[in-house]
């Protein structure tokens, strides 16, 4: 397997773990909000994991990003003084270049072995 793929699989799993608690945190400190979406685990850093998940988690992550989006239009002060949504977003964001350096692998490693 190719290590930049195991580098960078395991760095976003730990941010998904790490999305999992602010998710909840949000959830917690805003209950008349939607909570913000789930994004699936994934079991283990193996490459066969993400070559049959990847394209559901980056519709999941898409979700995130909007959801993102979506609370932050709602006002720019309540983001300054909302520490659980300030959380969420960076870590909403960390996932996002994760994902689009996995994706960037994925791409150079089926142009290097077709």
């Amino acid at each position: 397997m190719d290590q930049r793929i195991v580098r960078a699989l395991s760095s976003f799993i730990t941010r998904g773990s790490d999305y999992a608690l602010a998710r909840l945190e949000f959830a917690m400190q805003h209950p008349h909000d939607p909570a913000p979406p789930l994004l699936d685990r994934l079991p283990d850093a193996s490459e066969q994991t993400l070559r049959e998940r990847w394209e559901r988690l980056e519709g999941q992550l898409e979700e995130v990003r909007t959801f993102v989006r979506t609370f932050r239009g709602i006002g720019q002060a309540a983001e300054r003084s909302d520490a659980t949504f300030r959380r969420l977003a960076r870590i909403a964001r960390e996932l996002d270049q994760y994902a689009r350096a996995l994706r960037w692998v994925l791409t150079v490693t089926e142009r290097e072995n077709p």
